[in-house]
């Protein structure tokens, strides 16, 4: 197996504490943090905010993610749930518009044993996909390619709010 260096990461793994019971949230900090477009966030509604993932899958990997720290779907009240289906289905047209994906990935893993990076704190992934985007270098090489900076990204989206 060849191995890939990331250092860049060292600092979110060994700082990210993704228990339910954490006493810190990065989703939470990033809310706080002052500064959106270092945050990466590119939306804040009425109940969720819309962040990109620091750490994408794909180009245009967002998440909908509600402003009250709660680590169960079912804890959320109906507002919000509404808001982050709404919000869900605006990237959904937004990212087809933009990057004419084959298609779209709609999920959440509630709690760690589901694959929940950050267990504490639910949250929605949109992300496009196309055909082709699980090729030998993901499958074999285990490394994803995105074409565009993460900067790029933000700016593309962001502009459609």
């Amino acid at each position: 197996m060849d191995y890939l260096w990331t250092p860049w990461r060292y600092s979110y793994l060994t700082t990210a504490d993704t228990s339910a019971d954490a006493p810190s949230c990065i989703f939470c900090e990033l809310l706080r943090a002052g500064d959106d477009r270092k945050s990466l966030i590119l939306h804040r509604g009425e109940y969720n905010f819309v962040i990109l993932n620091a750490f994408p899958y794909t180009s245009g990997h967002s998440m909908i993610v509600p402003y009250e720290h709660l680590d169960r779907l079912h804890k959320l009240p109906a507002a919000a749930a509404n808001e982050m289906m709404a919000l869900s289905r605006q990237m959904e047209i937004t990212l087809i518009e933009l990057y004419r994906p084959d298609g779209v990935n709609l999920g959440m893993n509630v709690g760690k044993a589901a694959g929940a990076g950050i267990a504490g704190h639910i949250h929605m992934h949109v992300l496009p996909r196309w055909v082709a985007d699980a090729n030998f270098i993901t499958v074999i090489g285990e490394t994803r390619i995105l074409p565009e900076l993460l900067e790029t990204t933000y700016q593309r989206l962001k502009a459609k709010f």
